[in-house]
């Protein structure tokens, strides 16, 4: 190799070093402290032959998997009270995971009085999750919701009734993976001609959820994925997140939704899986 070849050898060498370096610094910085900070509020319609003509234009927001914890902070839990009640919801729903370690979390006893700032005219609405459970959080959580005014729907079901006798059902099942969900409790006496909506944590459930009178069910618990590869997909999603990651699918009659949270765990990374609140409206078909 001469000397005009070794400099160019050395020249090309050293900045693809360079590129591949500041590369991965800048893929690093995004996903640690950039997507993590975004917000995509994501616009759902609706359309079902079962949802009565009085609940037109009907507007439910779901939020999910906060994780709080040193990354996802009060201040952030705040920002997103303010933008879902810019958001004017009738409804307010809430699929889980509410802190990440419940039981050694220090500011537990804040967290109430920013959720109790949410208004929704029908109800606000929380079901647990595998977090909310986990690290002997379940007496925490529900404290926690009951304060802030939340109905905790475990194994059991709400009413939404109009003047005129028209109505819609949220049903909420306790956590799959450690709590003790009972679809027949839940589900087994709903009138099969009331609009139901199933608030589970897991998403897998839905091939459960099928059996009963389930139109639509919304949840959270795969984040994601949270780090997708390019044409690959997600890096990991969590038990019960196998088949249904994010976003609408169709299940024989049951429509389901999976929100893709806004918090970590595990890593603080978010990439190609955007923080999101969904605003569902519905309308009479």
């Amino acid at each position: 190799m001469n000397k005009l070849t070794r400099r160019q050898f050395l020249k090309h060498f050293f900045w693809t070093a360079a590129c591949s370096l500041f590369a991965s610094s800048g893929l690093y910085i995004y996903s640690r402290y950039i997507e993590p900070r975004r917000l995509e509020i994501k616009k759902i319609n609706v359309s079902h032959p079962k949802i009565p003509k009085g609940f037109d234009g009907l507007k439910i927001v779901q939020f999910s998997d906060t994780h709080l914890n040193n990354d996802f902070t009060i201040a952030n839990l705040e920002r997103i009270v303010n933008q879902i009640n810019r958001l004017n919801p009738d409804i307010i729903v809430f699929t889980g995971d509410l802190i990440d370690e419940p039981n050694s979390y220090p500011a537990v006893h804040q967290i109430a009085p920013i959720l109790k700032r949410l208004r929704a005219d029908f109800g606000k609405y929380a079901i647990y999750g595998n977090h909310d459970h986990g690290g002997y959080g379940t007496d925490i959580y529900r404290n926690i919701l009951q304060n802030a005014e939340f109905h905790l729907l475990q194994n059991e079901k709400k009413e939404i009734q109009l003047i005129d006798g028209s109505k819609l059902i949220v049903a909420g099942l306790d956590d799959v993976m450690l709590g003790r969900p009972d679809f027949q409790q839940t589900m087994g006496n709903i009138d099969k001609n009331s609009f139901t909506i199933l608030l589970v944590h897991e998403p897998d459930t839905v091939l459960q959820a099928k059996n009963y009178n389930v139109d639509l069910q919304l949840s959270g618990h795969s984040h994601g994925g949270q780090v997708k590869i390019p044409f690959i997909g997600p890096l990991y999603t969590p038990p019960y997140a196998k088949s249904f990651s994010e976003g609408f699918y169709t299940v024989d009659h049951t429509k389901l939704y999976v929100n893709r949270g806004l918090g970590t765990t595990r890593l603080p990374f978010r990439f190609l899986a955007v923080p999101e609140i969904t605003l569902f409206t519905l309308y009479s078909k």
